[in-house]
């Protein structure tokens, strides 16, 4: 397949007509963005925090980012995938280094540069996205022989960031990517048996998952041993790729009378407190008690936790506002996928929406207690750099295949 280089997407760029934009999606993203930052503000208020002011600068870069990647061809990075994939590779090796990546908490996920944290998963995201497309459009799908090849280039393709991220730890960020990939697979019409036999490993390792949870629930009860305290007292015996904490949160998800209520259960339960005390109109702005007085843990109240403010402060018709909004997004997502002219741009719109999709589902299930605790945050609504700088370019990806779906070069 001969693809263009990057210097012949100029002048597509420069004759490019105006007043071509979508304004659909950056309206609901507008929307979205100045919840977070007045529930981010309402989340510290009563520390009276900054971290709305730093969200507004990340938001005010990222538009900036936006609108750059939606005024660049998406085709251009077809030209540039495997760099950019190489590239995005390199930090997530040195996160893991002692001493370049920064431990909180007890995992090495960001990188200190000094005026903010750079998280390497973040740009991992995109650079699966970007080369999962990349190898699907130029590979042949058709006979099985082809499409194990495919699997074959994809598994390393992805599988080497998602084992990069799980060593740092961080479960969240790579299980977000398995349904990106997979709803991109599945619209190369690859075999049904593959799905099939996907479906079937996943079910295996929701099984092994199961065996292993209940076996430390068993060997932490048998031998007397405290869920929070001792801590390390059973992965090290197990050949399941978990930590003990990660085993807490399931425990705390389906026991969460075996936990300790101050512990791993606590911020789910004050979750459940803060959504179901809003009502239909909420307590109000800065009014809700939970987070106020700190019962929802204001470490995590203004990112992972922030619809459980929305829910208590602005209830169920401000919780539904929200979800509007980000109905809003991936609907017309999908709807840009199926406008674009070619397999590049259908992959890489269906891939960012799906990627949304997952992290509004999981984040809001986990507010209401239908999943365990992940610490997904809820993009443009959640505070955070990296994440919101993610966001942008991905979405600025998928604008650009909206405004580029007619140029052909």
């Amino acid at each position: 397949m001969n693809l263009p280089s990057p210097t012949d997407y100029i002048s597509v760029f420069k004759t490019t007509t105006r007043g071509r934009w979508d304004l659909l999606t950056p309206f609901a993203l507008a929307g979205l963005s100045l919840f977070g930052v007045a529930f981010i503000y309402s989340a510290q208020f009563s520390v009276h925090g900054n971290n709305w002011m730093t969200q507004l600068v990340w938001l005010t870069a990222g538009t900036v980012l936006y609108i750059a990647v939606s005024l660049v061809d998406y085709r251009f990075w077809l030209s540039v995938t495997h760099w950019f994939y190489a590239l995005c590779l390199i930090p997530l090796v040195l996160v893991l280094v002692p001493g370049v990546g920064s431990e909180v908490y007890g995992s090495q996920r960001w990188i200190n540069l000094g005026f903010f944290s750079y998280q390497p998963s973040e740009t991992a995201k995109i650079a699966v996205l970007l080369m999962t497309a990349s190898l699907l459009i130029r590979s042949e799908i058709g006979t099985v022989r082809q499409s194990l090849g495919v699997l074959g280039k994809l598994a390393l393709a992805v599988g080497a960031p998602m084992l990069l991220i799980l060593l740092q730890p961080d479960l969240k960020s790579a299980i977000v990517l398995p349904p990106m990939v997979f709803s991109m697979l599945y619209v190369s019409k690859l075999s049904t048996r593959f799905f099939a036999a996907a479906l079937g490993a996943f079910l295996l390792i929701l099984g092994i998952v199961a065996w292993d949870t209940w076996s430390y629930k068993d060997f932490m009860e048998s031998h007397g041993y405290s869920y929070m305290a001792d801590k390390g007292s059973y992965q090290s015996r197990s050949w399941v790729p978990l930590h003990d904490y990660q085993r807490n949160r399931i425990i705390s998800f389906l026991w969460p009378d075996k936990i300790d209520p101050m512990g791993v259960g606590w911020n789910q339960r004050q979750s459940l407190i803060s959504v179901g005390s809003g009502g239909l109109t909420g307590k109000g702005w800065t009014e809700g008690t939970q987070a106020q007085l700190g019962y929802l843990p204001r470490s995590v109240a203004h990112n992972d936790f922030i619809f459980s403010v929305i829910a208590e402060e602005k209830g169920f018709l401000g919780s539904l506002t929200v979800l509007g909004l980000f109905g809003l997004v991936l609907f017309n997502g999908i709807r840009i996928a199926g406008l674009a002219r070619d397999r590049f741009g259908t992959l890489l719109a269906l891939g960012v929406t799906v990627l949304f999709a997952v992290h509004v589902f999981v984040n809001i299930a986990m507010t209401i207690g239908l999943v365990p605790i992940t610490g997904i945050p809820l993009p443009f609504i959640s505070y955070g750099g990296s994440f919101v700088l993610s966001c942008c370019l991905l979405q600025g990806l998928v604008q650009s295949v909206y405004r580029f779906r007619k140029d052909f070069i």
